[in-house]
């Protein structure tokens, strides 16, 4: 690729990461244009369709979520697996606002590689829920669909002053709530948030 196009590519890139952070990945393709500086049919020569930019956008986290499954089930401790993939899940979502989107229900078709990864990873995370429950350190009416519920609540934490700092307290907490036994480690500090400062959400 030449280098003028390269750079095109890295300014559609950067200004797509930038409009997904600040309203999701409902962003029309013609405002992602004007941001980089690049005419329309520069885009879509680029990017054929709104799923290939969001992709490309969250490629690096799709490979994280990936590897955080695979290390989750290779960990020999069921519930240090279990934990991990879910600090590691919340920790990208607490760093991108279009994570929960481009991942959970950006993409309509059922068929296409990035479905298969997703159904993948729903399998997977349900192996490290059997696990942990088996091994008796997650609650046994734990559900695999909590996972959801606890993805909304992390991403209110965006309208936050410091999101990552707040989803890891909020993941310490459910945490704690998961676990079956009476060990308890110490939670991160707290975030001091004031209910004025939720305004936006």
């Amino acid at each position: 690729m030449r280098a003028d196009a390269l750079r095109n590519r890295q300014r559609i890139l950067e200004a797509a990461r930038a409009a997904y952070a600040e309203h999701g990945v409902e962003v029309p393709m013609a405002t992602i244009a004007r941001r980089a500086e690049v005419g329309v049919a520069t885009l879509y020569r680029r990017f054929p369709t709104r799923d290939d930019l969001i992709r490309e956008v969250f490629a690096d986290q799709l490979e994280a979520c990936i590897a955080a499954f695979d290390e989750g089930l290779a960990d020999p401790d069921p519930w240090r697996g279990f934990c991990h993939v879910i600090e590691r899940i919340c920790a990208l979502q607490a760093a991108e606002r279009g994570f929960t989107a481009a991942f959970l229900d950006a993409f309509p078709d059922t068929a296409g590689e990035h479905a298969r990864l997703r159904r993948q990873g729903e399998r997977d995370f349900a192996g490290l829920v059997r696990r942990a429950q088996e091994a008796g350190a997650l609650r046994a009416d734990f559900h695999p669909s909590d996972l959801t519920v606890l993805l909304v609540a992390n991403a209110a934490l965006g309208a936050t002053p410091d999101p990552s700092a707040a989803s890891r307290r909020l993941v310490a907490l459910m945490l704690d709530a998961f676990r079956t036994d009476a060990v308890r480690p110490p939670l991160p500090p707290p975030t001091g948030l004031d209910l004025r400062q939720l305004g936006g959400l």
